[in-house]
């Protein structure tokens, strides 16, 4: 039976589950007195150190430090969001959460809804009798768990099946053609946009399929691929394939390994590399790179060995690194594909590969050594430059270590390298900065920090930001508040990818620096609350210290019993304020 909460939902869902139960259904949990214990699905250990409060409601391990409520755990064990995991529970236990709803995402939901649908069409036209997509895939070595554990499906070969399939449901053409799943034709009638192609359908990390990805089966359909557009839905740079299914592996591995295509992902999961996952035909973004650094702080790049792979690699270095991630990069052996490897190698000589992998910075360097013959004192002076330019980049200590194997592979003296590195002639030209010094002008404070996170992670506080805006007071912060006002007003929901589309490049990085290390654990509305009490406090302290310096004043110079008294009524008056926020009178 539905039951249904009031108010924002928060505090009613969580008064209708009870913690032990929703961890026990993923943690083996045993009573130990009062309490249950179990060992912590989020570190690897042995002995049992998480324990869990029937009583608090609470769960802490004493060995890593993870503790919180039922949401925050949702939270970190599924890697969802605030909201995403209240959905979750909600959806689970049969409870009904009230999040008021904007029109913008009442739409969303019905075109995610759509989607689903038509993922389930082609996953039956698939599975449900012979075609020529599931005589392709047996063909591919992909055994049936697997293509239903990806939802793999058929487009087949008509030109309106799933149209009609669709209209049948009550859908309206428009929604069906801005979402790629229909073409209108020159003779204004609509048809499929997918036919006779295998369907791979793009799910992002909440669980709600975003577009689809259909491979040609036969060599003349053109092109190899086909992809949904972008829409309100769906933004490539925004999505990994397949990281609805890996995430919780990536965690555990501690590293995350990234392909170039579908049948590169669900090869490797079939043969147990299971922390993989893989762009969406476009090369990484910043975006992409920040979505993986909410499972794991290192990334394994994995593509062709052709010269496309290895540029496509480059690429993904340079957009990876800056984000605070750590690369090793790799290119399987005999000129095939992750796919092709995995089949005749197994996950051992996958993952063989995989440890043998180069870090970042000496890829790079072996990168610019192709095509050189470093025997001859030009082309080694070429490379050295080269090398020169990617070493610049680098810290004191990176570059000792490197300038060190450098100059004893050449043989060419470290203060010669050195010196090159340091030449003005080949130093890249200094970015234009700002007139205002970036030190103050994109800092934060911790407090305009924690209130950015919890809008962040809950676009519904923006509401609360609407009272008292004054707590944003940095001019970085106040035009990241400007556009939170915009994103809510415009499209109810919004997230980091949002905002660093309206922020200039060295703002979206200094946003991501700022906001680094902050852990709100599931409680931003809590967070947001006190942070803007705090900044009250603060106001108040600063007035009350005027009006005693006032005070004062007005003792030195005689100004008057009537101004005394004013100042006296407003003194008190904002003391009880104090004590009201937290202060002391």
């Amino acid at each position: 039976m539905v039951q249904r909460t009031s108010g924002s939902g928060v505090e009613d869902l969580k008064s209708q589950l009870n913690i032990v139960d929703v961890i026990g259904r993923v943690v083996p949990l045993k009573r130990a007195g009062s309490n249950y214990k179990g060992v912590c699905p989020f570190h690897n250990e042995k002995t049992p150190s998480f324990v869990v409060s029937d009583q608090k409601q609470i769960y802490t391990c004493f060995g890593c430090g993870a503790s919180g409520d039922v949401i925050g755990f949702t939270m970190k064990y599924y890697n969802l969001d605030f909201m995403e995991a209240c959905e979750k529970l909600g959806r689970e236990n049969g409870i009904e959460v009230n999040f008021a709803k904007s029109d913008n995402n009442k739409d969303k939901a019905r075109l995610y809804e759509i989607n689903r649908e038509a993922a389930r069409f082609f996953y039956k036209a698939l599975t449900e009798k012979a075609n020529p997509g599931y005589t392709y895939m047996k063909k591919r070595g992909m055994e049936d768990a697997i293509l239903k554990k990806f939802g793999i499906g058929y487009a087949d070969r008509e030109w309106d099946s799933l149209y009609k399939h669709l209209k049948s449901k009550g859908y309206e053409d428009k929604d069906l053609i801005d979402l790629g799943l229909a073409s209108r034709g020159k003779d204004g009638k609509i048809y499929d946009k997918f036919r006779h192609r295998v369907i791979f359908p793009i799910i992002n990390t909440s669980g709600k399929v975003i577009g689809f990805g259909g491979r040609r089966i036969d060599d003349n359909d053109n092109p190899k691929y086909l992809n949904s557009p972008e829409n309100a839905i769906f933004q490539k740079k925004n999505n990994l394939y397949a990281l609805n299914t890996t995430k919780q592996e990536i965690g555990r591995e501690g590293n995350a390994i990234l392909v170039e295509g579908y049948m590169d992902v669900i090869s490797l999961y079939q043969h147990g590399v299971k922390n993989v996952a893989a762009s969406l035909g476009t090369a990484l973004t910043e975006n992409q790179a920040r979505l993986l650094k909410r499972y794991t702080g290192n990334v394994i790049l994995c593509y062709d060995a052709d010269n496309a792979g290895i540029n496509a690699a480059l690429r993904g270095v340079d957009i990876l690194v800056p984000q605070g991630l750590k690369v090793k990069v790799f290119h399987v052996t005999d000129g095939k594909d992750p796919d092709e490897y995995a089949k005749t190698h197994g996950k051992e000589g996958f993952m063989k590969l995989a440890k043998d992998a180069s870090p970042a910075v000496q890829y790079k360097l072996d990168s610019a050594m192709k095509g050189l013959d470093v025997s001859k004192d030009d082309e080694k002076l070429e490379y050295i430059r080269k090398a020169a330019d990617i070493l610049r980049r680098l810290s004191p200590v990176e570059m000792d270590i490197y300038v060190r194997s450098l100059a004893e592979n050449l043989k060419v003296s470290e203060r010669a390298i050195l010196a090159e590195i340091e030449s003005e002639s080949n130093k890249p030209p200094e970015p234009v900065r700002r007139q205002t010094d970036e030190s103050t002008d994109l800092k934060l404070s911790p407090l305009e920090g924690n209130v950015i996170s919890a809008i962040l992670t809950n676009p519904d506080l923006t509401e609360q930001l609407f009272e008292d805006p004054g707590v944003m007071e940095s001019p970085f912060a106040k035009k990241i508040e400007n556009l939170f006002f915009e994103l809510f007003g415009s499209k109810g929901e919004f997230d980091i990818g949002d905002l660093n589309d309206r922020l200039d490049p060295e703002e979206s990085q200094a946003l991501t620096r700022e906001l680094n290390g902050i852990i709100l654990a599931g409680k931003e509305e809590d967070i947001l609350r006190e942070s803007i009490d705090k900044w009250k406090l603060s106001n108040l302290r600063k007035r009350e210290k005027d009006i005693v310096n006032k005070m004062d004043l007005a003792d030195e110079s005689d100004m008057g019993q009537e101004m005394l008294e004013s100042l006296t009524r407003e003194l008190m008056n904002i003391q009880k304020e104090i004590k009201k926020y937290g202060g002391k009178e």
